[in-house]
């Protein structure tokens, strides 16, 4: 009895002394982001339902035709369909059912999140591989075939154990894919370059201030992100990421930032470059609000959705941070995507309502929304 009584006693002591160490990790500061909204620039009415879903969505890629592609939020931990085309107004399964279900050592998705379309036609996904547990991996449909055009699995040493690579970007020439590591539990925040013609990824700007994050405590909408009773506050790191319509810059940002920095393309894919100089090439850009998704127009205009608010910014060229709209229905703005017409695409995930939530919780918050609204600017359709 007596041996017993003190394995228990020092079962205890370690899971004391774990979970120190844990909350000394991802636990981290509560401190409120600064306020940046304003008064919106369109009317309530200006967003329309584009779909109601008993699943979250994540991210969304629309075509130049107008078909409409959309990832099921990993989060949610779906055990159906996990990217869908929208027919008729229902999500079905893309590019088959059978792509659905992770198979180890198959060809099929396991956390799919981020989705682009490229001047192509290409539907490329990103898949984190469970936060690095499992192989993440890059791929690309033709979506008239729905046939994989490209297959591209990260080795350790591009995105190992605790990786989190969760949303992309396509340059408009179509010869690299630019993928954000938010790197939520290895803590290595990183860009990653997957360049398409040598088959080949590496990382850039590791740990360098443009891609961390800072004490601001995720709040999407009062619901400050506080999970496991403390042991686990959000501050997420990189997570948006999108390209300007010439090419020519990568704008990205930490959501747990105020800041969105971008870097030439043509410096980041340079591997000549040595990192200290790629460091001294970032620019501090412009001013933020608590970000996920983001998209670019063709008059060189920075959308930004806010989960702190509900609402979307715009950032235009001379740096001027705008509230663009606002809506009680949108409870965490995550993906967007342009799509024909001028249309801008909003995946609204609730991902406060999916992240370490019970099928209950999930189910009893549905249903979950695709939205889309007129921004008075357009861009090629896909990103």
């Amino acid at each position: 009895m007596r041996s017993l009584f003190r394995f228990f006693v020092a079962l205890c002591i370690l899971l004391l002394a774990a979970g120190i160490v844990f909350r000394e990790r991802y636990g981290g500061p509560v401190v409120a982001f600064p306020d940046r909204s304003t008064p919106p620039l369109l009317k309530d009415s200006a967003l329309e339902i584009v779909a109601t879903l008993d699943h979250a969505p994540g991210n969304i890629a629309v075509a130049a035709d107008g078909r409409i592609f959309f990832t099921i939020h990993p989060e949610g931990r779906p055990t159906g369909s996990k990217l869908v085309e929208l027919i008729d107004g229902r999500p079905v399964p893309f590019p088959n059912a059978g792509f659905q279900t992770w198979r180890d050592g198959e060809l099929s998705f396991d956390t799919p999140l981020g989705v682009r379309i490229d001047s192509k036609g290409q539907l490329w996904t990103i898949d984190h591989g469970l936060h690095g547990l499992h192989t993440p991996r890059l791929l690309a449909f033709d979506i008239n075939t729905r046939q994989v055009v490209v297959q591209f699995d990260f080795p350790r040493d591009v995105a190992g154990r605790g990786s989190f690579l969760q949303d992309l970007a396509v340059d408009p020439a179509g010869r690299y894919v630019y993928v954000a590591d938010a790197g939520v539990m290895a803590k290595k925040p990183a860009l990653i370059v997957y360049d398409i013609s040598a088959r080949t990824a590496y990382r850039r700007l590791e740990r360098h201030s443009s891609v961390m994050d800072k004490d601001y405590l995720v709040n999407a909408k009062g619901h400050p992100m506080i999970l496991l009773g403390g042991l686990f506050n959000v501050h997420v790191a990189l997570d948006s990421i999108a390209i300007d319509r010439t090419g020519e810059w990568l704008y990205y940002g930490a959501m747990a930032n105020e800041n969105l920095y971008r870097v030439k393309r043509s410096d980041l894919v340079d591997r000549t470059l040595a990192e200290s100089e790629l460091q001294r090439r970032v620019e501090l850009f412009g001013p933020k609000v608590q970000t996920d998704g983001i998209s670019t127009d063709s008059a060189g205009n920075i959308y930004l959705t806010d989960i702190e608010h509900g609402a979307i910014s715009i950032l235009s060229p001379d740096k001027q941070l705008k509230t663009l709209f606002v809506d009680p229905r949108l409870r965490w703005p995550d993906g967007l995507s342009f799509g024909p017409g001028g249309y801008l695409y909003i995946a609204d995930s609730d991902l406060s309502d999916q992240m370490l939530r019970s099928r209950g919780h999930m189910e009893a918050n549905a249903p979950y929304f695709v939205f889309r609204l007129r921004v008075g600017q357009s861009a090629p359709a896909g990103q």
